[in-house]
């Protein structure tokens, strides 16, 4: 029997580092896509195949997934991992930044999707995996455009594996929590940099302090709950369609699920510490 491939997206740190190791170990060909293929010199070196790939470039990725195919004949496992968090007042983040915040954490993905899907349908088989986040299903201070992207990729995810069922694909939703990984460092920087010295600067300082604090960081999950989340969907012969896992992932999704509308905004706010009152 051929040797699966799988291609993971993000793979340079984090949770898409640990998911290539985890679908190493369970006997794929991995395939680790970043923009910068300096920063995969570690996985390089267990075995995984670096993959230089920007998901914003539309060259990039056809080169990418046309690579991986003339080497393997396959793609058996899309991992779309690839994206960051685009923080700052709906006021205040310019247009060009919510575009490439969607470019990145939503169009990236699907036409990824778009182009392994001709291989997976020739052969019956194939598993799409999108990371989206417990922000695809609620809402938090100074992220608009992040959860946006979220919300979108939940929505597109549904009605891909709709499409998708009939050639044997299976579509999953990884909906991570808080992971230990640069993602709350570099959303800190943005909403900093954005609104860190306007009209919402005291949100803005609060939603840093939030992302930044050492005690969300000590409770924060490591990367390989996903990559055990997602070694289970890709091995499972009817795996689930979405798994929320790392710290409070499912509490605030039930939450956000049971409580009004005003009453989540009110726990979120005292959650962050929001100001009651602007200045």
């Amino acid at each position: 029997m051929p040797t699966k491939t799988a291609l993971v997206t993000g793979a340079s740190s984090g949770i898409g580092e640990a998911t290539a190791l985890k679908l190493l170990g369970l006997g794929y060909t991995v395939y680790g896509a970043a923009r910068r293929t300096d920063r995969l010199q570690k996985l390089a070196s267990t075995g995984i195949r670096p993959l230089a790939m920007d998901v914003t470039d539309e060259e990039s990725m056809h080169a990418g997934i046309k690579h991986v195919i003339a080497e393997t004949g396959r793609i058996d496992v899309l991992v779309n991992n690839a994206g960051y968090g685009s923080y700052g007042a709906l006021e205040d983040v310019p247009i060009d930044e919510g575009r490439r915040q969607f470019e990145v954490n939503v169009f990236g993905a699907i036409r990824l999707a778009q182009l392994v899907l001709p291989s997976m349908r020739t052969r019956r088989s194939g598993t799409i995996v999108n990371i989206t986040s417990m922000g695809g299903k609620l809402h938090t201070p100074l992220g608009g455009w992040y959860h946006a992207t979220k919300f979108a990729l939940e929505a597109l995810s549904d009605c891909l594996r709709l499409e998708a069922k009939p050639f044997g694909i299976d579509v999953v939703v990884i909906e991570p929590g808080g992971i230990a990984t640069e993602w709350g460092g570099i959303a800190a920087d943005h909403v900093e940099r954005t609104s860190g010295h306007g009209p919402y600067a005291a949100q803005a300082n609060a939603v840093v302090k939030a992302l930044r604090s050492e005690a969300n960081a000590r409770r924060s999950s490591p990367p390989s709950v996903i990559a055990d989340a997602i070694d289970k969907a890709v091995t499972a012969r009817r795996p689930k369609t979405r798994y929320a896992v790392g710290f409070g992932a499912r509490p605030l999704i039930a939450a956000r699920a049971i409580l009004p509308d005003r009453a989540f905004d009110a726990l979120i706010s005292r959650v962050v510490g929001l100001p009651t009152r602007a200045a």
